[in-house]
């Protein structure tokens, strides 16, 4: 069979496009979106409830993959009761695709306090785990299939809360690493016994989705968390001492995460500004690895929409989400 040079030329045109063209629709199925949002809705039902709604009803439009909520879904101020539970389910059940959550220390540690109704901190835990944690799945309307490590470590049964999913070659998990210092309170015996124990959950399940990062290849890390982690820190150390947040992020997180030969995104809520840089260091040494997504939140009701390109050496982008558009 004999060819002439330009049916030739015709041929590789041809082959050239169709190259391109399975390379863009690789990198199309390795690129996703999911939104951020946190420390919302804070106020009065009848004045935040209707904007919060407007903003769930953005986010739909959007059709993200899935939505993290990141804790603190009533203001610091308000009561702790079951209604107030029953009535952020409900909000999270108007979520068209799957909505995963993370607790906030507005919904148990901060519970004693007088205005918030006086409750014990431990059972409005043991309330939140009972109300906002079925067994092998989220929240919202279409559920992600989610690991938790109470199934995979039976030395942490109680933590449910702390979960874990991939997506497109990106490992996702949640932390509760919550903000009040962690509920590292010195002066209660009982909050210390908590928090130690939670802590050594926290260190374990962080250290574990490291690993099962590398043992499935994933490209790309994010972990998800209520607190400010700099919130306790002195004008020597990021995390002190009687930080909260030592043991967990900055022996442990950090550390692996700088090790790490993958991008890792960090998103927290609790001091409602909205930032998206990379804060972390060690040994004045940044961590360019590791980028901080913080939502913002309370009187600032917008969420985060996610760009994902696991293809590429910095794969997230970011834009916030305002109700109504």
């Amino acid at each position: 069979m004999n060819l002439s040079l330009p049916h030739l030329a015709h041929c590789l045109r041809r082959w050239i496009g169709l190259t391109a063209a399975v390379t863009a629709l690789a990198a199309q199925a390795q690129s996703f979106q999911f939104v951020a949002l946190g420390d919302l809705p804070y106020g009065d039902p009848a004045k935040v409830g209707a904007p919060y709604r407007e903003l769930i009803g953005s986010i739909n439009r959007l059709q993200p993959a899935f939505s993290i909520h990141i804790g603190d879904f009533k203001s610091g101020s308000s009561r702790c009761s079951n209604e107030e539970f029953e009535a952020q389910l409900q909000h999270f059940a108007l979520f068209d695709a799957a909505l995963v959550y993370t607790p906030g220390d507005n919904e148990w540690t901060d519970c004693h306090r007088a205005n918030n109704g006086a409750y014990d901190p431990l059972e409005r835990l043991a309330t939140l785990r009972s109300m906002f944690f079925p067994a092998g799945q989220s929240l919202g309307h279409a559920p992600l299939a989610v690991q938790n490590q109470a199934s995979q470590n039976p030395a942490y049964a109680k933590y449910v809360e702390n979960l874990r999913w991939q997506h497109q070659g990106v490992l996702f998990a949640t932390l509760h690493i919550v903000g009040s210092n962690n509920n590292f309170e010195v002066r209660d015996a009982r909050a210390v016994a908590e928090f130690m124990e939670r802590d050594r959950a926290n260190v374990a399940w962080i250290q574990d989705t490291f690993a099962q990062a590398q043992r499935s290849g994933a490209k790309a890390l994010v972990f998800a968390m209520q607190a400010d982690v700099f919130d306790s820190k002195s004008i020597w150390e990021d995390f002190p001492a009687h930080s909260g947040f030592r043991t967990s992020i900055g022996e442990t997180l950090l550390p692996l995460a700088a090790a790490a030969r993958i991008p890792v995104l960090l998103i927290h809520g609790d001091s409602h500004v909205f930032r998206f840089d990379q804060p972390f260091s060690i040994n004045k040494t940044p961590i360019t690895n590791l980028t901080r997504l913080e939502v913002p939140g309370a009187n600032d009701m917008r969420a985060v929409l996610v760009s994902v390109d696991a293809s590429a050496a910095q794969p997230w982008g970011v834009r916030l989400v305002e109700a109504g558009r």
